[in-house]
């Protein structure tokens, strides 16, 4: 990736369906069956009279395994991963720290995936545009010692694993479980956040195999791109 146009960062709690049929966005039902450890996760998602449910689309994931979705299926999300495990959820922050990529969106894509995405939703050309699957890491230079201890504990998470550009949306949203504990004046400290104090990471040579999101451990880790960001 050459370029990448960003806006201020921002974090978004994701909230449960409330007013049914009325309600607007795209809808998501995350349903995870502990019991058999299947994640199921529908977009566009509307209750019917008799109890089920109808959706725009939906995936199903093996939470055992390493398994991607078909190259080129969709899934809840426009790149074609799961949801969940990009939710920044409030016991991890409480705990102090988060172990994995955070989900982010953005409003303009390009028309291409990289690994471990498996799909697009654009018509936008342009190396401005980010793909979907890219992975932006906060800069390690970044002081993260004026922040409150709940955004730290985010911040951290970003410059160590970073976040991965999910799906079509609101400006360069992290998405978070909801949960009454937020501190929401803490969360919105992440908005002072700018697109310079990232880096676009190539981690092509994380990737065993192109059908998995298993990562090899025989390589170095991943370096950064040269990007230009605003």
């Amino acid at each position: 990736m050459q370029t990448a146009t960003m806006a201020d960062i921002r974090f978004q709690r994701t909230r449960p369906l409330k007013a049914g049929s009325a309600s607007t966005g795209d809808r998501h039902v995350l349903i995870v069956d502990r019991d058999a450890c299947i994640l199921y996760e529908l977009y566009a998602a509307y209750p019917n009279s008799n109890g089920s449910w109808h959706a725009g689309s939906g995936a199903i994931f093996d939470l055992k395994a390493n398994t991607l979705r078909t190259a080129g299926f969709t899934s809840a999300d426009a790149a074609g991963l799961p949801i969940l495990p990009g939710l920044v959820r409030y016991d991890e922050v409480a705990a102090g720290e988060i172990r994995h990529a955070i989900r982010f969106t953005a409003p303009q894509t390009r028309n291409s995936y990289i690994w471990p995405a498996r799909h697009y939703a654009s018509s936008l050309t342009g190396t401005q545009y980010p793909q979907m699957g890219q992975r932006f890491r906060l800069h390690a230079s970044f002081d993260v010692s004026g922040f409150s201890a709940q955004s730290q504990v985010v911040l951290r998470a970003l410059k160590k694993y970073g976040m991965i550009l999910a799906d079509n949306g609101s400006s360069w949203y992290l998405s978070g479980a909801p949960d009454d504990r937020w501190d929401n004046d803490a969360l919105h400290e992440l908005g002072g956040l700018h697109g310079s104090d990232f880096e676009a990471v190539d981690e092509s040579s994380l990737m065993a195999d192109p059908n998995s999101a298993r990562v090899t451990t025989t390589v170095n880790p991943p370096t950064s791109l040269t990007a230009v960001v605003h």
